[in-house]
This record gives structure tokens, C-alpha cells and sequence, in this order.
């Protein structure tokens, strides 16, 4: 029996219209967790590229023996391409771009120089942005000295990024690897808006205006679920209580794995 307070157990909304749509086998099987935003930088990717895929949702508390032969450490996203395995969300992001070079738009540059600049920030996202919001969120609201000191952090790793954007997007007008990496962050930002005084317009005008091009592109759209399922998932990290690797290892100072 599942835990009680279990995410949901499949996608819902626009998401599960795009699940819908990716049944049939194909070259590219993608292992999938709805609910995690590492998982949906990959889903934006192939949505965002056309590229075939058939999507398999991976059930969090009763991982199948097959999907753990493909990603031993039993996490999403995980693809299974013409019988090999390959994990690893950023990872991922660029295999899709080498395995698939005529299906478009190219989300790395061509250019070297402008391939190692996304590189760059997409660690900064990693090492800065990403723990930063976690551990956001994670902070309890009685506790408003650490909750300060989290959210200022949080802000101060989105205004190194947001000096970088061009605008629109990362590089300009095109849709590029660095706003995949980030794009779930920014589009569910609203938890913590709504629970720890998270406020877009603190961190710069020109990180409201880059937010807001990045959660309504349609491809972020096309693999978002239902704001209350998505709740659900952050009540855990909103309580302290969150379980997952990458809340383990905040808690522990340690890198997200």
C-alpha cells in the first residue's frame, strides 16, 4: 500500500495529454516521474525537439525490477535508447542532442565558446540555484532568521543568472539548454511564493520578465501537471519531512546527487 499523502500516482492535465500521445513503442523508451523537475527537463526537452519517444511512468515506491537494471540508483529520468541505458538529467539533455541532430531546434549552440557558457551556468543552476531553492523551501517559517538568511541566498543565485540572460531567453531569442535546466525551478516557483515570501520582482525586473517567457512556453506547458497533484509533492519538503535524495543530501550539506 502506498504511503499515506502519496503523490499522485500518474501525470495529470496538459501533462497527461502529453502522455497520451507517446504510448507506442519507439527508438527512445523515456523512464518517467511526473512529479520531479530533473525528470521534466528531459520531458521538455523531447517535447520541445519532437523527437519520438514512448513514455513509462516509474511508480516511487514500487520500482520495477527492468527500470532498476537501467538506473541502479532507482531515480528519474532514465531513458532506454535502442536497448542501452543512459540517466542523468543534464546528461540526458545533451545525449538527446547528439543522438538526435536532425530533429530541431538545437537547445546546445553550435558555437564552442557559447556551448561551454551554457556548460557554465547550467552548473551554476546545479550547484547554486537548485540547492538554494530547496533548501527554501525547506526551512520552517518559525525558524525566520534562517528563513531569511535561505531566501536571500535563493535570491542572490537567481540575480547571478538573471546578469547573463539576453532575453527572452538565456541566449536570446533562442530556447537554449540552460533554460531547460532551469525551466521547472521557475515554473514552480509559486510554492514558494505562497509559503516562504519567495517574490520574483526581489530578485530583478528582468528576472520577472524572463520567468514569465519561460513557464508559458509551450513545451513547459506540455509536461505540467495540475497545480494541487504538484502540492502535494512539496507539502513534504514544505513540512521538513521530504525524503528524497536531493532533500537528504541538503540536509546534510552534502551536493545533490
Amino acid at each position: 500500500m502506498a504511503p499515506t499523502n502519496a503523490i499522485h500516482p500518474v501525470a495529470t492535465g496538459r501533462a497527461a495529454e502529453t502522455v497520451a500521445q507517446h504510448q507506442d513503442p519507439q527508438d527512445l523508451t523515456f523512464y518517467s516521474g511526473w512529479f520531479s523537475p530533473f525528470n521534466q527537463r528531459v520531458w521538455i526537452a523531447l517535447e520541445e525537439k519532437g523527437i519520438p519517444y514512448q513514455y513509462k511512468e516509474v511508480d516511487p515506491y514500487k520500482k520495477e525490477e527492468h527500470f532498476l537494471r537501467i538506473n541502479p540508483k532507482g531515480l528519474v529520468p532514465a531513458v532506454e535508447y535502442r536497448g542501452k541505458a543512459i540517466y542523468e538529467s543534464v546528461v540526458l539533455l545533451e545525449f538527446l542532442e547528439d543522438a538526435y541532430p536532425s530533429y530541431k531546434p538545437n537547445i546546445l549552440p553550435s558555437d564552442p565558446y557559447e556551448r561551454a557558457r551554457q556548460r557554465i551556468w547550467i552548473d551554476h543552476i546545479s550547484k547554486a540555484v537548485i540547492p538554494a531553492s530547496i533548501r527554501l523551501t525547506m526551512t520552517q517559517p518559525n525558524e525566520q532568521e534562517k528563513l531569511n538568511t535561505a531566501r536571500n541566498e535563493f535570491y542572490e543565485a537567481l540575480r547571478k543568472l538573471q546578469n547573463e540572460i539576453k532575453g527572452p531567453y538565456f541566449a536570446g531569442e533562442q530556447f537554449t539548454l540552460v533554460d531547460v535546466a532551469i525551466a521547472p525551478w521557475v515554473s514552480r516557483d509559486y510554492v514558494s511564493a505562497e509559503h516562504r515570501g519567495f517574490r520574483r520582482e526581489d530578485v530583478g525586473d528582468g528576472w520577472v520578465k524572463y520567468a514569465k517567457a519561460i513557464e508559458t512556453r509551450d513545451s513547459v506547458l506540455r509536461t505540467t501537471s495540475e497545480r494541487d497533484k504538484v502540492q502535494v509533492m512539496y507539502d513534504k519538503y514544505l513540512r521538513g519531512e521530504a525524503q528524497s535524495e536531493a532533500a537528504k543530501a541538503i540536509r546534510a550539506g552534502r551536493p545533490i546527487p
